[in-house]
């Protein structure tokens, strides 16, 4: 069975006979899927050792979000990590990460990133995330850290905080690992009932018509948004936005771009779902 590690200063120790060899680090919230234990297996292709953290971090909630209903499995988690091959499971607890407190925590923000798209409706999300891996990588201090890009935004903000923070931590992004309807696989698709996760699959399938367009020669970006947004309300959905930006940065994009990404987060009943697809042309 995987350890399970709680305190900093435990884990420490652990680590540190494994510093003569390569680490890698997945940061999870728990309640683990498919799609994080395939983060795993990948981190054991990328080194020596393998560190998975999990952490429901109250700092990327909003006062009206699901912070004390996120599901927390720790007994389910480690079984799966154990089987995935997980060297070291680190669960600490908010007091141990936030010993001030959030209010008294020093926090990261990446400007150019956190106040759009997701964060535009999540005000304190991405800081929240970027204060919380920056953390976690000091106290990890791994050679590699993975993250699935079914979160994209997140993904840039995390590149951007190691670029600009000079962390020696390499970033490996891995395929969105999808249900085989499409639906991208996330812990919050269980708040789905029977007949919401029938419809869930339309916002990858959206996303695709989105990128075919694209693909095939459109760049009426605006037409293409707004008619995936109508789909999606046609059908039940509640977008929060459904956009074509720049892969690079989220930016507007400009005609000749060749990296670009289909992103939309919508609501389904309670449940807030994001996705996206990214278009290279």
């Amino acid at each position: 069975m995987t350890p399970i590690i709680k305190t900093i200063s435990d884990l420490h120790k652990t680590l540190e006979p494994w510093r003569n060899q390569s680490i890698a680090f997945v940061p999870t919230m728990g309640n683990l899927h498919a799609g994080h234990v395939a983060l795993v297996q990948h981190a054991r292709t990328l080194a020596h050792r393998v560190v998975v953290s999990i952490f429901v971090n109250p700092l990327q909630f909003g006062p009206t979000e699901d912070y004390a209903l996120y599901p927390r499995t720790l007994d389910q988690d480690t079984q799966q990590l154990t089987e995935a091959g997980a060297d070291l499971l680190f669960a600490p607890t908010p007091q141990e990460i936030y010993p001030r407190g959030e209010a008294g925590t020093t926090t990261v923000t990446v400007p150019s990133l956190c106040d759009i798209l997701c964060g535009a409706t999540r005000p304190r999300h991405f800081t929240g995330v970027a204060t919380i891996v920056t953390i976690l990588f000091n106290i990890v201090q791994p050679e590699v850290a993975i993250f699935g890009e079914k979160d994209f935004q997140q993904l840039l903000v995390i590149r951007q905080l190691v670029t600009d923070l000079c962390l020696p931590i390499k970033i490996v992004a891995y395929p969105t690992v999808r249900e085989h309807d499409g639906l991208a696989m996330s812990s919050r698709n269980s708040y789905l009932s029977t007949e919401e996760r029938g419809k869930a699959p339309l916002l990858y399938r959206t996303l695709c018509r989105m990128r075919d367009a694209v693909v095939i020669g459109a760049t009426d970006y605006e037409r293409i948004e707004e008619t995936g947004r109508n789909e999606l309300c046609a059908a039940g959905f509640s977008p929060e936005y459904c956009v074509i930006r720049r892969a690079s940065d989220l930016s507007a994009p400009q005609v000749g771009d060749r990296h670009l990404v289909a992103l939309t987060a919508a609501r389904l009943g309670r449940t807030r779902l994001i996705d996206n697809i990214q278009v290279i042309l």
